[in-house]
Parts: structure tokens; C-alpha cells; sequence
């Protein structure tokens, strides 16, 4: 039977068991302790592993089995946010506003009144921002953020760790267009660590864990972009293909 291992204070970085390791009930709960550090953080990106608690918890450290993940060649696109994204007049950027991303995934919604983004957890990914390892996607309309995703970037990987939506549709139509120009630099898609009805809409899967474990090594050992900068050219070039039968 596997035991929860206990990461100390004064324990490296580094020191994590192996994702096979993870209890099955609660699935995929790996470690519990040790910090919120840009290097503890990278450690745990790179296994496969992402922390995941509430107030009151030490921190808890998950891999869990089946991993849910959004290939970019899987993508479903619905007849209703075919017509949003054709129809709402959104920007789109990467890194323009990360403390407003995280902050308004972080905020209740009407059928989630707590967080789970507590404030060390947004100071933790803010530094992995200023870092340069996690980046923001930004949904505009008229200039208000309405929509967004934020994540952690690895090579090639992109973790996706939340996303909110002020109007309809605005955190898919940000998967949408995230998970395009993703693709166009290379990235396999997006982990998207649990499954959610919203996720499996836009064609997530569940993936076994330990072909989830190669593929992310495999993806972040490869160069990444040299700018995060999205390409406004993505739009034109995929929307032309979104009304295809097999997209409905």
C-alpha cells in the first residue's frame, strides 16, 4: 500500500517521489509539505506533478491517474462557439495582465463560493510569471478582460491551471485560440490535470498516466517559443475551417 510522503522544510527541490507512487483514493495524491518556491514548483512541473489544496492544508502534491488532457488536433468546436467566435469582437494577448488573470480565476463563482487559489498560491505563480514560467492568455472586449487562462510553461507543455469567463463563452473561446497558436509552435495541446464537463465539451480526454508522463517529458525537453506573442493571423487562418460538418 503507498504512503503519502512528506516533503520537509529543509528537503531539496527536487525531492519528489515518483508519480507511480500516488494513492489511488484520493487519486493521485502524491506528497504533502515543503513549499510554494520557483524551484520547487519547476521540480514539480517537470514530473508530471502540480500542487492542489485549501485553506488550512499543508501543501498536497498530485499526479493524478488518468490525466486529463486537451490534444490540439482534438479540439471540438460547437455550433454556438463557432458563431462567438466569429461573431464577438474579442482581442487577444499573452502576458498583458497576469495579476488580473489569476486574480479573476481566483474570485467565488456563483457554483464555487471558495477558492482553492489562495493568496500564496497567486504570489507563488505571480513570481513564476516574473520568472518567465507561467503566462497568461487575455480575452478583451472593448478593452475589458472578460475571459482568460493561466498556466505553466515547460519547453513545449503548457499546464493549464485555471481559467474564468465574464461573458459567455469567453474562457472557451480562449481554450480555442490559446490551444491554435499553441499548436502552431509545436505544443501537443494542453495538460489540463482534472477533468471538468466544460473541459470534456472542448474535446478533453482522459490519457493514462504514464503516457501523460512521457509525453511531458518528451514535449518540455523540446525549445519553446522565443516570444510569447500571439499571432492575430490565427483568427483568419482557423476560423476558415471552424464551420467544417465535423466541428458541430
Amino acid at each position: 500500500m503507498s504512503t503519502l510522503h512528506w516533503i520537509t522544510a529543509e528537503a531539496l527541490p527536487d525531492d519528489f517521489p515518483s508519480p507511480e507512487m500516488a494513492l489511488t483514493d484520493p487519486d493521485g495524491l502524491l506528497a504533502s509539505g515543503g513549499d510554494l518556491s520557483v524551484a520547487r514548483l519547476l521540480a514539480a512541473y517537470r514530473r508530471g506533478i502540480f500542487p492542489w489544496y485549501d485553506s488550512g492544508q499543508p501543501v498536497l502534491w498530485w499526479s493524478p491517474n488518468p490525466r486529463a488532457f486537451l490534444p490540439a488536433d482534438k479540439l471540438h468546436i460547437s455550433k454556438s462557439l463557432r458563431r462567438s467566435l466569429r461573431r464577438v469582437p474579442y482581442e487577444l494577448s499573452f502576458d498583458q495582465d497576469f495579476h488580473g488573470v489569476i486574480n479573476a480565476c481566483a474570485a467565488p463563482r456563483r457554483d464555487e463560493p471558495l477558492t482553492w487559489i489562495l493568496p500564496e498560491m497567486i504570489e507563488a505563480y505571480c513570481a513564476l510569471h516574473a520568472a518567465g514560467h507561467a503566462h497568461s492568455f487575455e480575452v478583451r472586449v472593448d478593452g475589458e478582460l472578460v475571459g482568460g487562462i493561466y498556466g505553466v510553461a515547460i519547453g513545449r507543455m503548457f499546464c493549464a491551471e485555471s481559467m474564468f469567463s465574464r461573458i459567455s463563452d469567453a474562457s472557451k473561446i480562449a481554450v480555442a485560440m490559446l490551444i491554435w497558436q499553441l499548436a502552431d509552435w509545436g505544443f501537443p495541446g494542453i495538460d489540463c490535470q482534472v477533468p471538468s464537463a466544460h473541459l470534456q465539451s472542448l474535446g478533453c480526454v482522459s490519457m493514462p498516466r504514464s503516457e501523460f508522463l512521457s509525453l511531458n517529458k518528451h514535449y518540455q525537453a523540446l525549445s519553446g517559443p522565443p516570444a510569447w506573442e500571439f499571432d492575430q493571423g490565427i483568427k483568419a487562418r482557423h476560423l476558415g475551417t471552424v464551420g467544417s460538418p465535423e466541428s458541430g
